[in-house]
């Protein structure tokens, strides 16, 4: 049997707190913290559109992602222009398609949101962590397009988390800090909606092949996880 940290079930999240307005001039702002994870994620917005999308009536969402130095045990150099990572521009779009996928492009109008997430600590999960801080942001910026009548109503038709999944040592766990992701045979990332949709299962063997059983206990493992990370959502919002 496996043994984590603290003593955690296979099944169980670390601690995740989220910390609204974490910064005074973003639109919408948060700390997330996935144990020991920390990713500061703003909300901007931008009265403009992409040139594709000018005249259309419709919004924009975008995100970037960084590691910041000074974040791992390792200092890594921030990443400018043309010199970001593969790694880091998945990150990005990974950010971007799970956001977009519940925001409302058409009735946002000519207008895009702008997702900075900014890992200030890393210890395993900051992708997910940075998509489920992001809800909170782009809610927060949301509300305040509406409180200023920019806006008539919420243009979110769901609420989104994320967590990651994997074997280590041939025990499935659920919310992978570093130690256990680096060890892992099996990783996985899992993002769905508030309804229960899924919208992006990246599962990827690092050593061995898994099974179907296996595929299907980290998609068990992922909703018990989200429904959790959702619930917390909710609190941390007033909803």
């Amino acid at each position: 049997m496996f043994a984590r940290s603290n003593n955690r079930a296979h099944d169980e999240l670390r601690e995740i707190k989220f910390t609204r307005e974490y910064t005074k001039h973003a639109a919408g702002s948060v700390l997330v913290e996935f144990g020991d994870t920390k990713v500061i994620v703003t909300a901007s917005i931008d009265e403009k559109v992409p040139r594709f999308l000018q005249d259309t009536g419709q919004g924009w969402l975008t995100a970037e992602y960084s590691l910041l130095p000074g974040s791992t045990n390792v200092r890594v150099n921030r990443e400018r222009g043309s010199h970001i990572s593969g790694r880091t521009q998945e990150i990005q779009r990974l950010i971007g398609r799970s956001l977009r996928a519940i925001v409302d492009l058409k009735q946002l109008g000519e207008r895009t949101l702008i997702v900075d997430a900014d890992v200030i600590q890393a210890d395993g999960g900051t992708r997910t962590a940075a998509i489920s801080g992001a809800y909170v942001a782009v809610f927060d910026a949301l509300k305040k397009l509406v409180n200023d009548d920019t806006l008539k109503e919420m243009p979110l038709r769901d609420s989104i988390a994320a967590i990651s999944v994997g074997s280590v040592k041939g025990q499935v766990l659920l919310d992978l800090e570093y130690m256990e992701d680096s060890a892992a045979d099996v990783d996985a990332n899992i993002v769905m909606t508030g309804s229960g949709k899924i919208v992006e299962f990246q599962s990827t063997s690092e050593k061995v092949p898994f099974s179907k059983e296996d595929l299907l206990k980290y998609l068990e493992y992922g909703e018990k996880g989200i429904n959790q990370i959702l619930k917390l959502q909710r609190q941390v919002l007033g909803l």
